[in-house]
């Protein structure tokens, strides 16, 4: 708020004025224009003309197809240059030796534009005759020559490819065009004789390399070879094992397990034909039984018989001499087959125990076997060793061979090509590189212009003439309540008729050491005369709800916290303050914390909507507590139907909702309702926001209480809302 005894006025610019004034003298800035560019012309016509052109080389391995190399060394599935390598390319460009070559090829020392000690210009001789540049002659010819060499050359890395360019700048479009050429010719037969080189040093070193390598893999092998014979380290083959050991004790391990099968298969038979008897169980189940040829016919003569018995037994007595002959024969013949198959066990027993025999004779072998592996085991580590070794000269011998190869066939010239790739050839410039006439007098004219322009506009605003006072509108007084004084935002008074009284008269009150008193002294006085009605109506203007939501408008965005020490009244006139300040288009939202509620029943759409105890609890997100005001477009958290004594542990979470609420909201309201200062003061802590003494009907003593208490708790300075209540929040009150 601005204070009563200030009088300095705000002012903006007139951008009308500056433009009027740049129109106004239109002629002279055009007449500027118009010089700028006809002495850029001159200049530019002036200057000598210099050419550049450009070659592009592409940095890539190549391998000739024809050559010797290894499998899969071909230029499609080689490794890419890394950016280093590419650097190293363009340093290679710039090299001095290089530049030397190109230098004698093409006999750029007999030039005069290579040379410039040949037309020293006035102002390079006082530059050296006071020591501000080094002399030419002190240089060699050569040494001149690679400096304006350099220094008319410029070799880059195209952006994000392996492409090289060269520029090269002369005031002779012909050699601007040689030149990069020459460069990369020279360049081309460097690399590739670089590779001749290597190649041959490779070829010389590695002929008796590998003649070495020969008779020491001859001498590997015959040692293994000896070795062998000596230690009866047979081979049989690798896919059938290895040594002659191995594979003996490999075949005998396979018979045992064989004849260790056999042997329990005809232990099994026997015991099943045993068991069979023993239990005088039918034998026509047992395949050992059933498949016995005499066993068959036994059963074919014993179903014979036993047909004949039956059918004689329907005309003969029990004790006829044939049936009794019958019956002695099937007797007979089941004899047989008892005794049959009592041969048959004792068949399969006796195959048991060969299989047992056998079984013990292959034991017998196999450890015979053994100990010849283990024997030939400790054997075959030495064995092992001398393969090694011969294994490793014979793929050292190979490898040197392959590599000898490869070389071999890159030696000639041709062979080996340059790691690189002319991509596009400098080409005879047509027209010069600089200077550019056109763009030169256009960026001269435009420069003049807008200087010009730049200069008019400073001389308007250092004038003053492109001021202009800022008029505001009405706007209402809010008193803040210091320690220290009183401070008041100006009300601005039109001004009155001729022989007319002002129609409101104020006082500045005296200055006083309590906050409650400077708040009193300025409250309306009785009646003394007839001016005093229309004077109480403006002191009371200066705490009414249209007076507080402009002075919260200028200071936003803030958090304000509403203090009602009536009760629901206070609440309501919070609630119509943070209507009123949306009105003006600012984004507002109030935060409940009354015990009764009334604001959140003054503005909810309905009852029982999450708020901010529920936001506490964490039983809601975040945004599922912000409404909207059913009367405007404030934003409101109500109180929520949580427990409040639960809500109330986590009041230090409250801090952080504000604090968030804060960087989305212009301006974020909290309603306290009656709540003491040291409340209010543990909420805010160490942030600023305004402190609104909501209280519609104010008397002495209610506000010596309250604003002693905010005086004691560390809030020197407080605004004071009070007045009537709109017609409809009385009726809301009401019902």
């Amino acid at each position: 708020m601005a204070s009563v005894n200030n009088h300095q006025q705000d002012v903006d610019i007139d951008l009308g004025q500056l433009f009027g004034a740049i129109w106004q003298r239109k002629g002279r800035v055009l007449l500027i224009t118009a010089a700028a560019a006809a002495l850029a012309f001159g200049a530019a016509q002036l200057i000598s003309p210099t050419y550049r052109s450009e070659t592009r080389i592409l940095i890539e391995q190549r391998t000739p197809a024809y050559t010797g190399a290894e499998k899969g060394a071909t230029p499609e599935n080689q490794p890419l240059l890394d950016e280093l390598n590419i650097a190293s390319q363009v340093q290679v460009l710039q090299s001095v030796d290089l530049i030397k070559q190109v230098a004698r090829d093409m006999k750029l020392y007999e030039r005069e534009e290579f040379d410039p000690t040949v037309n020293p210009s006035i102002l390079s001789d006082v530059m050296v005759l006071f020591g501000l540049k080094k002399n030419p002659l002190d240089l060699l010819p050569e040494e001149r020559v690679i400096k304006e060499f350099t220094e008319k050359l410029v070799v880059y890395q195209v952006e994000k490819s392996r492409v090289i360019g060269i520029q090269f700048t002369s005031k002779d479009p012909k050699l601007a065009a040689e030149v990069p050429n020459a460069i990369v010719d020279v360049y081309l037969a460097l690399q590739s004789g670089a590779k001749l080189d290597s190649n041959s040093d490779a070829t010389r070193w590695l002929e008796p390399e590998i003649a070495n390598l020969r008779e020491k893999v001859r001498d590997a092998e015959k040692k293994v070879a000896d070795y062998r014979a000596s230690r009866d380290l047979l081979l049989v083959g690798e896919e059938q094992g290895g040594t002659f050991a191995n594979r003996q004790l490999t075949d005998i391990s396979a018979e045992l397990a064989r004849v260790r099968g056999e042997r329990a298969t005809a232990e099994a038979r026997a015991q099943s034909v045993r068991a069979a008897l023993k239990d005088g169980r039918s034998l026509d189940t047992l395949t050992d039984v059933v498949g016995s040829q005499m066993i068959q016919r036994l059963k074919e003569s014993e179903s014979a018989v036993q047909a004949q018995i039956s059918d004689l037994s329907t005309s003969m007595l029990e004790g006829h001499p044939r049936l009794k002959g019958l019956r002695a024969q099937l007797a007979d013949i089941r004899a047989q087959r008892e005794r049959e198959t009592q041969k048959i066990l004792s068949s399969l027993e006796n195959e048991a125990r060969v299989s047992q025999l056998r079984e013990q004779q292959l034991l017998q072998q196999l450890n015979v076997a053994k100990a010849d592996t283990a024997r030939a085991g400790g054997e075959e580590v030495e064995l092992k060793s001398l393969e090694r070794e011969a294994a490793a000269q014979r793929q050292l011998l190979e490898t040197y061979l392959s590599r000898y190869r490869e070389a071999a066939s890159r030696i000639d010239k041709g062979s080996s090509p340059a790691d690189a790739r002319i991509i596009s050839r400098a080409i005879l410039p047509q027209e010069p590189y600089f200077p550019k006439v056109v763009p030169i007098v256009i960026v001269a004219a435009m420069a003049a212009l807008v200087v010009s322009a730049v200069v008019i506009m400073l001389m308007e605003l250092f004038s003053g003439r492109a001021l202009r006072p800022v008029v505001t509108g009405a706007t209402a007084t809010v008193v803040t309540a210091r320690q220290e004084d009183v401070i008041v935002a100006e009300e601005p008074v039109q001004p009155a008729q001729a022989g007319e009284k002002p129609a409101v008269r104020r006082e500045n009150p005296a200055p006083t050491t309590n906050v409650a008193q400077s708040l009193l002294a300025l409250q309306p006085v009785a009646p003394e005369t007839a001016d005093e009605p229309a004077a109480a109506t403006a002191t009371e203007n200066e705490y009414s709800l249209d007076t507080v939501a402009a002075f919260l408008a200028e200071r936003m965005p803030l958090i304000a916290v509403s203090i009602s020490p009536t009760g629901d009244d206070g609440s309501e006139a919070t609630v119509h303050l943070a209507r009123k300040i949306s009105e003006s288009g600012q984004s507002v939202i109030l935060i409940d914390l009354t015990g009764s509620a009334w604001p959140t029943r003054l503005m909810a759409s309905s009852t029982g909507l999450a708020g901010i105890t529920n936001l506490l609890t964490g039983e809601v997100a975040f945004a599922d507590t912000i409404h909207s005001d059913r009367a405007s477009k404030v934003h409101l958290i109500p109180q929520g139907g949580a427990d409040i004594r639960k809500a109330m542990r986590a009041a230090d979470r409250l801090s952080m909702v504000i604090d968030s609420l804060s960087e989305v909201y212009d301006l974020v309201l909290v309603e306290c309702g009656p709540a003491p200062a040291p409340a209010v003061a543990r909420l805010l802590g160490s942030r600023k926001a305004e402190i609104i003494l909501s209280i519609p009907q104010p008397t002495e003593d209610l506000m010596m209480t309250v604003v002693g208490d905010f005086e004691k708790a560390g809030f020197g300075d407080l605004v004071f809302l009070s007045g009537e209540l709109p017609q409809a929040g009385r009726q809301n009150k009401a019902a």
